[in-house]
């Protein structure tokens, strides 16, 4: 579906994802909350580190499997939650669950979803569920009951959208949630005619127009018109009681999404949290917040037993090599998911997926470090320090976390 020749990067799934969709719809897929700086701080953070390769060492197989919560996987990488991904291709949280579920790694679903879930469970049967929770027990009681019975065993709630962000570049480019048939939308949408009839037509001749499926125990409103009470009200008033009350209700793994200080790690870790993850939400949220990665360390010595996960401005198999030196058991990905789905469905996720392996292998190998369990904060340096200043600072780090952790 993609334009020759077949991508070799990322960039490339991007490049042919901005040639597919439609701009408005391009612009909320790739972009960020005002100025976004935060964005492409989190694209700096990785560039600040460096490797320290080492030779000589036996490659000749390299392992990067994880375990996570007692399910093995074949890869350190899982894919994010993204709301709305059927506007990239046709029934799209399944087309991300099924490629997810073939190369064998962690697939977690919006509740911001088009599919109901139920459907995308028996496209992944290992699928995760990511609720956008209010305070209110009435609400999320049922919604439990609903993940449950769908067979659902783990439960990531997001705590960095209490309220929606100030997205201005959705704005400019007549983008919002839910839709609005603005003249600038349906423009875009007749100038990408291969979107309009194989994801657009397709989805109104086969499904109808869709609905957020998945807030609550109850099927939302269609995504051009308000949802049914505002799927938004009552998350400003969430607070740590209400995680541990869903602690107490859950019997799953539980997981919470947006955290970026080590004393919120703490506190997860002390309500009986299985693991959180260290997310700015992809700089959608709040403009100028720290990169996860540079949070990353200090949380990973806060909180030694917790599962730490990272996501955001991962972009390559060395990001997702660096994250883990630095203590995460696995990195997830959103836009670099979205990316493949809108250039070619569920085989460009799967293509997106087969790349960031491929150069996981491959620079494993390189780095020689042949197990990914072995990485540790000694394969790296900061750019902008000397290297045995960063030696130093490093292994004072790793003393201060439990050998386990790496």
């Amino acid at each position: 579906m993609w334009y020759a020749p077949s991508p070799l990067s990322i960039a490339d799934l991007q490049r042919a994802a901005q040639r597919r969709l439609p701009p408005s719809i391009y612009g909320y897929v790739h972009g960020g909350s005002e100025d976004q700086t935060a964005m492409q701080a989190n694209r700096d953070a990785f560039s600040r580190w460096r490797f320290l390769p080492r030779p000589l060492v036996n490659v000749s197989q390299r392992r990067f499997g994880v375990t996570l919560f007692g399910q093995r996987y074949n890869a350190p990488l899982g894919i994010s939650p993204m709301g709305v991904a059927g506007l990239c291709a046709f029934e799209g949280d399944v087309a991300l669950a099924r490629a997810s579920y073939e190369a064998g790694v962690p697939f977690v679903l919006s509740a911001a979803s088009t599919t109901p879930l139920e459907k995308v469970a028996q496209a992944n049967p290992d699928m995760w569920y990511q609720g956008y929770l209010p305070a209110d027990q009435h609400v999320i009681e049922p919604l439990l009951s609903r993940v449950r019975d769908a067979g659902v065993k783990v439960l990531v709630v997001t705590v960095d959208v209490p309220i929606a962000s100030a997205r201005e570049n959705e704005l400019r480019n007549g983008f919002s949630i839910p839709l609005k048939l603005s003249p600038r939308l349906i423009c875009g949408g007749m100038i990408r005619p291969r979107w309009l009839m194989s994801t657009f037509a397709q989805t109104l001749l086969k499904r109808g127009m869709p609905h957020f499926e998945n807030f609550t125990a109850q099927r939302g409103g269609p995504i051009i018109a308000a949802a049914k009470g505002d799927h938004r009200a009552g998350r400003a008033a969430m607070t740590w009681n209400d995680i541990a009350w869903i602690r107490d209700h859950w019997p799953g793994t539980l997981l919470v999404k947006g955290i970026l200080r080590a004393q919120d790690a703490q506190h997860a870790h002390s309500l009986g949290l299985d693991g959180i993850f260290v997310s700015n939400h992809g700089g959608r949220q709040l403009d100028g917040a720290v990169a996860p990665l540079d949070a990353l360390p200090e949380i990973v010595a806060a909180a030694p037993g917790l599962t730490v996960l990272l996501d955001s401005g991962v972009r390559r198999g060395t990001d997702v090599l660096k994250a883990m030196a630095l203590g995460a058991q696995a990195v997830f990905i959103g836009r670099a998911a979205m990316y493949g789905l809108a250039a070619g469905g569920q085989r460009g996720v799967a293509q997106a997926l087969a790349l960031l392996t491929r150069e996981i292998d491959v620079d494993l190998a390189l780095l020689g470090c042949p197990d990914i369990a072995d990485l540790s904060p000694a394969y790296l340096c900061r750019a902008d320090l000397p290297v045995s200043t960063e030696l130093n600072q490093l292994n004072a780090l790793m003393s201060a976390v439990p050998a386990a952790v790496f």
